[in-house]
């Protein structure tokens, strides 16, 4: 997976325990966020190079403490950034790989040695793309046809949670009111200015109520101003502090975007009606180019450009 500033963004908010909690009591299954003391989340996020797809890959990886009928042992949460354009329906197979990569990491760095055994793994796959996931989300289910009984002990097995941003609804974030879900709130607006806006201010209001409001402001803020930028907002990122205390400068530099993209978007409707009048003097009349172009109120090669359209 390519490493973008989208990915880094990411992985830069999952550099701290309470956004990794909220992904986890948020967004996992609810019996297995039950089991996790947050308390002792350890980082151990790092990259490494996987010779199978030659390429450096951005992950998040965390332990945490579990407790399973009376026993307390440790998970690795591993979290994949997967913001690729397109969903990748090799998952499965890059998973597995990424997973054997990191138990083969901690055998090297002696977390753990072979006669200790591995331990347990929570793999997740974080996604922000347009379309619906689709990708098989367990390296058996590639495995086709599927194989006689005999055989199926012998086939891989390695599943993964995913968690696809774009299928959550406004209503379900709005009521989580957790700092992630105002950023998945935001990530879900991008398709324009006005849902945008509405969006930023729902995290500033979540910021606001937060107890460790200067700190969670600290850290979305750096993540909105990468986000505008990649959106190309032109709203003074250079004076974007604080989302709390620039709330009045970033609200009125949102709105000027919401104005123009209003004032566009009457533009763009003129224009298709000045195309739809100019197709039915074409079709209806033997008006020339010029008397259809003063008509319609467009130019002359506008008007050549829907005739010869229209011809073929």
């Amino acid at each position: 997976m390519a490493t973008n500033h989208h990915d880094t963004g990411y992985k830069e908010l999952f550099s701290h325990p309470e956004f990794v909690q909220q992904l986890v009591e948020g967004f996992a299954p609810s019996e297995i966020a039950g089991l996790m003391d947050f308390n002792t989340l350890k980082n151990h996020s790092g990259n490494y190079i996987t010779p199978l797809f030659e390429e450096k890959f951005e992950d998040v990886v965390w332990s945490v403490e579990v407790n399973w009928e009376g026993i307390t042992q440790r998970v690795f949460l591993y979290i994949l950034l997967e913001f690729q354009s397109k969903v990748d329906s090799t998952m499965p197979l890059r998973l597995m790989h990424y997973v054997a990569c990191f138990y083969d990491h901690l055998l090297k760095t002696r977390e753990t040695t072979a006669r200790q055994g591995l331990p347990p793994i929570f793999p997740m796959v974080l996604y922000n793309g347009s379309k619906r996931w689709s990708a098989r989300q367990d390296i058996y289910e590639m495995v086709q046809p599927e194989p006689p009984e005999f055989l199926r002990a012998y086939q891989p097995h390695l599943r993964y949670y995913l968690i696809d941003e774009g299928r959550y609804t406004d209503e379900e974030l709005i009521s989580k009111q957790t700092p992630l879900s105002g950023v998945f709130g935001v990530e879900n607006a991008g398709h324009s200015w006005e849902a945008l806006q509405q969006a930023v201010d729902r995290v500033v209001k979540i910021i606001e109520a937060d107890p460790s409001k200067e700190r969670v402001d600290k850290i979305i803020t750096r993540w909105i101003k990468r986000h505008l930028s990649r959106l190309g907002a032109e709203v003074g990122l250079e004076r974007l502090n604080s989302l709390v205390e620039d709330r009045d400068m970033l609200a009125e530099n949102l709105e000027n975007l919401v104005k123009k993209e209003r004032l566009e978007g009457r533009q763009e409707g003129r224009q298709e009606g000045r195309q739809e009048t100019a197709r039915n003097l074409i079709n209806r009349t033997e008006m020339n180019d010029q008397m259809i172009a003063e008509i319609a109120g467009l130019t002359i090669d506008e008007v050549s450009q829907l005739r010869s359209a229209i011809k073929h």
